[in-house]
């Protein structure tokens, strides 16, 4: 008896001590995504770790939860977080749901899936006010366009046996003209057999007598689409259609987020039997498209499906479980060029120009243009997607900030999402980046970051014990651009102060170890690389402009020393950047790295055949948007000899971590 009272005791001990190491885990993550710091004593606001949006938990589940234990003032639920706020009445109260919930496992209800809640206090959440967004210039969503009757006519109207394409987000099938996604466009010549469904008449004619389009379409794609599908964001072809594009929604409601090329989104509900109208700015510029997922996040005081805007309020947000959709969307077939107003997503106006592969720069202005267009552009673009995958700091550099001394003042230029920027609350750490949509999600965590380039930081000179630089350097396409990047650190140092330096590696199999990038090959498909890779053999003299000075003599000695370590940088025949395929060795030190936008079907470590696309211009293709950035990867020893190059700085020593160089300096 007494050995089972024991044994279940240290069954209670351990469990204990597992809920404990998974709060301060929690803690680690909310300080990290939001810059919110829990409490040690009891307050009224908890912090639920594994009841939020992003893993399925509803706003009414929740409250049926936590209601239990007293009266719930507020409860917040950030979009696409994996946790949630609980603010109570009393202090009392909320120690009373900490007591009985943390540690507890619930059972998700539209899933069945168990989750563990672990829970910590709070002293307040400070969440900014949504505001409420407008729909992009140009569309329209019309309730009620057809009546359930009309609806059920027209979905039993349609024969998927003979479905024309079954494609791997949806099942797809087109009336008039088929529609290829080979070339993103239609064969115009080639009508297909029967044209369009006469029931579709009755509808097309209300659509027209109401001013929703000016001519009758002649082409006509259903999609069809169950729980978790969806379609990549895209613009439809300017070449291909007309202005006006109309999409019927049957089935089911959902939510379709529009994007501006600026970076702004709108997330709109697109309720059952509804029409959604496109016409100029929203059709010809925005892109649209449908996130597959289970669950839609919508407005919980809007649970009926009213049409508008999904506004980010934390304090109305829900989840709404999709059911089977299928959409109607009708065009009329374009006869002659497009001449619209924005040629920068213009097919017509464009024309091959726009795929044309850029060059290796060959003075200081192609230099800033190649990176304007392949560095900056990009990251502005796909901040979002690259920021949900910098979530995990990396130990040595951890190491680094931890190391250093309480109350110091830490520049992390290059700070990207801001992940370093709060892992030691002894330090003051500021952060600057080029994209100011990483920048705007560091302000949303409540962290110090602002909008520069690398090469001239708006801080004064000596003003910084100590800089971190994460894989930021790579990105500069001369070999005096990099140096002068590493100039500029040191500049910011006092005597005495210390850099950290991370650069991508050309070898990513080192010591007969392969690096994690190359063993995740054939990893998560929404799994990114941590830091990036590049392709161009070129040796690094052939890199500087005429007319060079010190500077380039240095880049002589690096080469040469990069060459005695056994890296094989060879010459290619021009001076096209090739592009690489992901998750593989690199080949050359000069390249184009793709970033496949999440959402689509392209699988990492596939090559691309898509042609390049500077970020103005959208692929509307089945595959998932790829954008290419510039890369420069280093040879073993060629980031050392750059420091060295330098009088004001020593190298304090050198490393490689997981596929990268790596060096600390110390300003003298």
């Amino acid at each position: 008896m007494e050995l089972v009272t024991r044994k279940d005791h240290l069954k209670v001990q351990k469990m204990k001590k597992k809920v404990l190491r998974k709060q301060v885990r929690a803690q680690h993550t909310l300080m990290r995504h939001e810059g919110i710091e829990c409490s040690s004593h009891a307050t009224q606001s908890l912090v639920i770790a594994n009841a939020g949006l992003g893993n399925g938990m509803s706003r009414h589940q929740l409250f049926r939860i936590v209601e239990e234990y007293g009266l719930v003032e507020t409860i917040l639920m950030p979009p696409s977080k994996p946790y949630s706020f609980v603010k109570y009445g009393t202090t009392e109260e909320a120690k009373k749901a900490f007591d009985a919930l943390n540690g507890k496992e619930v059972t998700l209800e539209d899933c069945g899936q168990n989750i563990v809640l672990y829970i910590n206090f709070v002293e307040k959440v400070f969440w900014k006010n949504a505001v409420p967004t407008s729909l992009p210039p140009g569309l329209k969503v019309i309730e009620k366009i057809i009546s359930p009757e009309e609806e059920r006519r027209i979905l039993e109207s349609i024969d998927w046996i003979g479905a024309q394409k079954t494609l791997k987000h949806r099942r797809v099938k087109h009336f008039g003209y088929e529609f290829s996604y080979d070339n993103n466009n239609v064969d115009k010549d080639k009508p297909l057999p029967g044209g369009l469904p006469e029931i579709c008449d009755p509808f097309l004619e209300k659509c027209l007598k109401q001013g929703y389009i000016k001519h009758k379409p002649d082409q006509l794609t259903v999609n069809q689409y169950e729980p978790g599908q969806g379609i990549p964001p895209h613009i439809d072809t300017h070449s291909a259609f007309e202005d006006e594009i109309i999409s019927l929604s049957l089935g089911s409601e959902i939510v379709m987020d529009f994007k501006h090329p600026h970076g702004h989104t709108v997330a709109i509900m697109l309720p059952r039997c509804s029409l959604l109208v496109m016409a100029g700015e929203s059709r010809y510029l925005w892109t649209h498209g449908i996130t597959p997922r289970k669950y839609d996040v919508i407005q919980a005081s809007e649970l009926g499906q009213k049409v508008g805007t999904i506004t980010a309020d934390a304090g109305d947000l829900t989840l709404n479980r999709r059911e089977t959709r299928t959409s109607f969307t009708f065009r009329k077939v374009r006869r002659s060029p497009c001449n619209c107003i924005y040629p920068s997503v213009c097919d017509s106006q464009k024309g091959p120009q726009s795929r044309v592969q850029p060059s290796f720069p060959h003075n200081e202005m192609e230099a800033s243009e190649l990176e304007q267009e392949y560095v900056h552009k990009v990251y502005e673009e796909i901040a979002t997607h690259f920021s949900s995958t910098r979530h995990s700091p990396w130990p040595r550099i951890v190491e680094f900030l931890r190391s250093l001394p309480k109350g110091s003042i830490v520049a992390d230029v290059g700070c990207g999402n801001g992940k370093y920027l709060g892992i030691n609350e002894d330090l003051y750490m500021v952060g600057c980046d080029r994209s100011k949509n990483l920048v705007d999600i560091c302000g949303e965590k409540n962290l110090e970051a602002f909008v520069c380039d690398a090469l001239s930081v708006p801080m004064r000179s000596g003003s910084c014990d100590a800089c971190i630089s994460i894989a930021v350097i790579h990105h500069f396409s001369t070999a005096e651009r990099r140096l002068a990047t590493i100039r500029e650190l040191a500049r910011l140092l006092r005597p005495g102060g210390t850099a950290l330096i991370y650069v991508w590696a050309m070898e990513q199999e080192y010591k007969n170890q392969k690096s994690k990038y190359l063993k995740e090959k054939n990893g998560s498909k929404d799994k990114e690389e941590e830091i990036n890779t590049g392709t161009a053999q070129r040796p690094l003299s052939d890199e500087l402009p005429d007319g060079s000075s010190q500077d380039s003599l240095c880049s002589d000695r690096l080469l040469s020393d990069a060459k005695g370590k056994g890296c094989d940088v060879k010459p290619i025949a021009d001076s096209t950047l090739p592009i690489h395929t992901n998750r593989t060795s690199f080949h050359s030190q000069d390249l184009l790295v793709p970033w496949h936008l999440k959402g689509g079907s392209k699988k990492k470590g596939e090559s691309t055949d898509t042609g390049l696309f500077p970020v103005g211009s959208k692929e509307s293709q089945e595959l998932s948007p790829v954008f290419h950035r510039y890369y420069h990867v280093f040879c073993e020893g060629e980031l050392e000899a750059v420091c060295r190059s330098l009088d004001c700085v020593k190298v304090q020593r050198s490393y490689y971590d997981q596929g990268n160089w790596c060096v600390v300096l110390e300003k003298l």
